[in-house]
C-alpha cells in the first residue's frame, strides 16, 4: 500500500535518513538494497516532513496504515495505569524487527505516545554481555534494556533518538560505563565515559533502572 507513491520502501528510507548522521556507511549499503540512491533518500524524508505537516495528512496510527498499509500486529500493553495499543510492522530491511508504534488509551484520543523498532516476539535477542558485543545496528533499546536491567533512560539529542546510561564489561572484564545512542530504537553507537560520580557524565547504572515508552522488551 502507499499513498501518492510514498509506501513501505520510502518509509524506510526516511528511516536510514535519521541514522546516516551516526552510521553514514551502513545507511548507504541499506540504500543500495533498497535499490534506492541517496538523493532518493533525500527527497523521501522531505516527502515525509511534507507530509506530515500537511493539515488534510492522517494523524496518529492512520498515518502509518497510509502508507504501511493495515497493522500485522495489534496488541494491548499496559503503562502503569493506562492500557493502551501497540501496532507494529515488518519492514523488510529488518526481518528481525518490527516498527512499532504506541497509542494512548481510546477514552483520551488514542495519541501517538511513541515511534520506534523492536525486536519481533519470535525473533531471538542478541547475546550482550561485553562491550564488544554492543555492534552498531546490531540490538534495539529493549535488547539493551533486557541484557543490563540497570540502564538509565536518557533524552535523546533530537526527535527520534534515546539514549540509555549503563555499565558494561570492557575486553578485560572490567565494569565500563557507557552511553549509548539510538534512532528510531536502533542502536548507532556506544560511547565509554569516565565515571565522575555525582554530577558527572558517567552515569552509567547509578539509577532506578529501564521505564522504556511501552516496555519494548
Amino acid at each position: 500500500m502507499a499513498i501518492n507513491g510514498f509506501g513501505v520502501t520510502e518509509f524506510q528510507l526516511v528511516l536510514l535518513r535519521r541514522m546516516a548522521d551516526f552510521r553514514p556507511g551502513l545507511v548507504e549499503e541499506a540504500v543500495r538494497r533498497l535499490g534506492a540512491t541517496r538523493t532518493s533518500m533525500r527527497e523521501a524524508n522531505k516527502r515525509w516532513q511534507a507530509m506530515v505537516r500537511a493539515p488534510r495528512f492522517p494523524r496518529g496510527a492512520a498515518r502509518y496504515a497510509a502508507v504501511l498499509g493495515p497493522a500485522e500486529a495489534s496488541a494491548p500493553r499496559r503503562i502503569g495505569d493506562l492500557v493502551c495499543v501497540a501496532r507494529q510492522w515488518t519492514l523488510p530491511l529488518w526481518p528481525e524487527l518490527r516498527f512499532e508504534i504506541l497509542l494512548g488509551p481510546a477514552e483520551i484520543g488514542g495519541p501517538l505516545l511513541n515511534e520506534w523498532l523492536v525486536r519481533a516476539a519470535d525473533a531471538p535477542a542478541p547475546v550482550l554481555r561485553t562491550l564488544a558485543d554492543l555492534a552498531p545496528w546490531s540490538c534495539v533499546v529493549g535488547d539493551v534494556g533486557a541484557a543490563f536491567p540497570q540502564a538509565v533512560p536518557r533524552e535523546g539529542s533530537a526527535p527520534t533518538r534515546f539514549r540509555l546510561d549503563f555499565v558494561v564489561p570492557d575486553a578485560d572484564g572490567r565494569p565500563c560505563p557507557c552511553e549509548a545512542d539510538f534512532t528510531w530504537g536502533l542502536l548507532q553507537e556506544v560511547r565509554p565515559l569516565d565515571d565522575r560520580g555525582p554530577g558527572g557524565s558517567g552515569r552509567g547504572g547509578s539509577g532506578q533502572g529501564m521505564d522504556m515508552p511501552g516496555d519494548a522488551r
